[in-house]
């Protein structure tokens, strides 16, 4: 029988390796530094991530913070061992709920937690979100790798992402004047996004196919075409408020679709009438609600449905404003517009029929 504290237990034994930790942070370091912008240094190893907001160009600024996550499309990632784009999705989660509201992302922290780590698939998660932040023109500060034998599985992990933002005082959205007769333009989204994932899988086992299957719509495999990265608005969007002045309201097209979104941004005695005919549902949707045998509405409350973001202007200035997004690679399309709400009633209305 040996001694109490003699029977030499690390704890490597207890599933958790420091050295891979290490290595992972190494590993991650050239990826932390390409995310460089005014106010941060691109450097990680400190206790908390710094930012200059002086240095960044604000006098009164105003912070506006976020946080998200992936959801279930990181089942995806793990049965199709396909790793380097879901740091994308969690950065754009993040990236557009700020900018919705007037704000420039500037930094980005994350929290990766796994069974067990593989600094290369590490190494590979991390890559994508310095791919998002670079695209969303924030800098990855800092974040958190948790080794957790016994709460996750197999080769399960979970991501959590959080971005700060800031707007000068007084240049936040959405504007005080939004106004029946208003103009809603939408913004195409590049696919399912990262919403409703529960459901996409579902229906992918329903029908039978393979992750590795060709996919029924679109090119490449099953799993490349449902893992397409969610699309980021961030340097279109500021384009458009900064130039033109005129945007009056923003929402992000997320879980809930239109009828959960779009009021967030609305006052109470405003609706958003959409015209669902006006909306060129990419085919991926198309075959999700086949297969699924799913309604109409369903869909329009769980998915995008190919608008991933909406933006309301006045009526004068819709041209304007689809012309700035236009030539920042936008495709972008007349949605809607804001219509009287009694009290009570819903805040997004439908006119017309969805094409799937």
């Amino acid at each position: 029988m040996s001694e109490p504290g003699k029977n030499g237990l690390t704890y490597s034994d207890a599933g958790v390796d420091i050295d891979a930790g290490n290595l992972l942070v190494e590993k991650i370091k050239p990826h932390v530094r390409s995310t460089r912008r005014p106010g941060a240094d691109g450097e990680i190893g400190g206790f908390g991530g710094l930012f200059d907001l002086k240095a960044a160009g604000f006098k009164d600024p105003v912070l506006v913070a976020a946080n998200d996550g992936v959801g279930t499309k990181l089942k995806i990632a793990i049965d199709a061992n396909k790793h380097d784009t879901v740091g994308i999705d969690l950065v754009a989660m993040c990236v557009n709920d700020l900018v919705v509201q007037g704000a420039e992302p500037l930094f980005f922290l994350d929290y990766f937690a796994t069974g067990k780590l593989d600094p290369d698939q590490g190494a590979a998660i991390v890559g994508g979100i310095a791919a998002g932040c670079r695209e969303a023109g924030c800098a990855l500060i800092g974040g958190e790798t948790a080794e957790m034998p016994g709460m996750y599985a197999g080769g399960d992990y979970d991501l959590a992402g959080f971005a700060v933002g800031a707007a000068e005082r007084g240049q936040l959205l959405p504007a005080g004047d939004i106004a029946e007769g208003d103009v809603i333009l939408g913004l195409a989204s590049s696919g399912v996004h990262s919403n409703g994932y529960s459901l996409v899988r579902k229906i992918v086992s329903l029908s039978g196919l393979a992750w590795d299957a060709p996919a029924p719509f679109g090119e490449g495999t099953l799993a490349d075409v449902l893992m397409t990265p969610t699309r980021i608005y961030v340097k279109p969007l500021l384009k458009a408020i900064r130039e033109t002045g005129k945007l009056k309201a923003l929402a992000h097209i997320t879980g809930g679709g239109f009828p959960e979104n779009i009021p967030r941004v609305l006052p109470k005695h405003l609706a958003a009438e959409i015209d669902l005919s006006a909306i060129q549902a990419p085919s991926v949707f198309s075959w999700l609600a086949k297969t699924g045998g799913v309604a109409a509405n369903e869909m329009l409350r769980t998915f995008n449905c190919g608008v991933g973001m909406i933006v309301v202007v006045a009526a004068e200035d819709a041209d304007q404003v689809t012309s700035v997004l236009k030539a920042e690679g936008e495709t972008v399309f007349a949605l809607g517009r804001m219509v009287a709400r009694d009290e009570g009633a819903a805040g997004t209305i439908y006119k017309g029929t969805l094409t799937l």
